[in-house]
């Protein structure tokens, strides 16, 4: 197996357990230690991992945070509540646009039952399902595939982008701070604003867990988007604050939108 792969397997594993001792890590992948250590250096060196003594953790950073294999397990149940609810915005004909949240591919999950539509993504999970359903056209936006969003980033994603132009945009954030949206990577920053530019209507989708929250770099404020989208899980002074900063925010039930 190529040092990469491997690597790639074993950031894997210690996101699903979270902790584990570094005997335990040369047992399970039946490797040397000194390459379990050689690893782990790299991975931590990216902030993913923590190195203990004899033993490793996930380092709780917006990094790790961004992994596309962590967020796919956090907040299933609203993530699907918002997909339904993100439904009313979407019409047979239209062109819309999904980014690499693991919210939009939960969406792309369910656009089967709005068609004919045209679907252009940077998402590789998104893209593998959408791929199976007949009446929808599917775009896939190439560049630099990155591992750990699962997704094509960077210059040739963003030309791309640039070329179309669509009905509705549908993204997320990594945090809200107030009324401003963050992401941590600077790169998928550029592809996002790129996606914003090209879209006559912008449905943000972001769950409670998200607001309050800190990432490296500016997305932009929530009065850009025509939508936003959250669950009843959010705090009622919070919904209030973003209500009177004039923030266009619909409230989703958990059984479904109100």
């Amino acid at each position: 197996m190529k040092a990469a792969d491997r690597r790639e397997e074993l950031a894997e594993h210690l996101m699903k357990v979270g902790y584990s001792r570094i005997d335990d890590l040369v047992e399970h992948f039946g490797i040397s230690r000194m390459t379990v250590h050689r690893h782990i250096d790299a991975l931590a060196r990216q902030g993913i991992l923590r190195k203990l003594h004899g033993a490793v953790t996930v380092q709780p950073s917006g990094l790790y945070e961004s992994a596309f294999r962590y967020r796919v397990t956090v907040g299933h149940d609203e993530k699907e509540a918002l997909a339904r609810a993100a439904l009313d915005y979407v019409e047979p004909g239209q062109a819309i646009m999904l980014d690499d949240s693991t919210t939009a591919a939960t969406l792309a999950n369910v656009l089967d039952k709005v068609t004919p539509l045209t679907v252009i993504t940077n998402s590789v999970a998104s893209a593998e399902h959408l791929a199976k359903v007949d009446e929808i056209d599917l775009i896939c936006l190439g560049g630099q595939y990155h591992r750990i969003y699962n997704a094509y980033i960077g210059l040739i994603c963003e030309r791309a982008i640039a070329a179309l132009r669509v009905n509705v945009l549908f993204l997320s954030a990594s945090a809200v701070q107030g009324t401003t949206a963050f992401i941590q990577d600077q790169q998928v920053v550029r592809v996002k604003q790129a996606m914003m530019d090209v879209a006559r209507k912008r449905i943000l989708l972001v769950d409670h867990l998200k607001f309050d929250k800190l990432a490296l770099n500016v997305l932009g404020d929530l009065s850009m988007f025509d939508v936003v989208l959250t669950t009843d899980r959010l705090p009622a002074d919070q919904v209030s604050a973003l209500t009177q900063a004039g923030i266009n925010l619909r409230v989703v039930a958990m059984g479904g939108p109100r």
